[in-house]
């Protein structure tokens, strides 16, 4: 599924909430959306919103641009 416009990184949400350990379910009830919601989010049927992905960034102890796409030079593998 197409993830262009979404302003998350689907992978990367779900590599966070696994790393913590957490359910779809449990982090669905943290952050305040439903199980379906969330299974979207991290599958790229669904944009998550600024307000969402701050929720999923606190309830997953990491910064916002953990849980959006790589910017050019990580893709590149650049260093500088």
């Amino acid at each position: 599924m197409s993830t262009a416009g979404h302003n998350q990184d689907p992978a990367r949400v779900r590599r966070r909430r696994v790393e913590a350990g957490l359910s779809q379910v449990s982090l669905a009830r943290r952050v305040g959306v439903t199980k379906g919601h969330l299974s979207l989010v991290e599958s790229g049927g669904r944009g998550a919103s600024p307000e969402l992905l701050g929720r999923l960034a606190n309830a997953l102890s990491c910064e916002i641009a953990d849980l959006m796409p790589p910017l050019e030079r990580e893709m590149a593998g650049s260093t500088a």
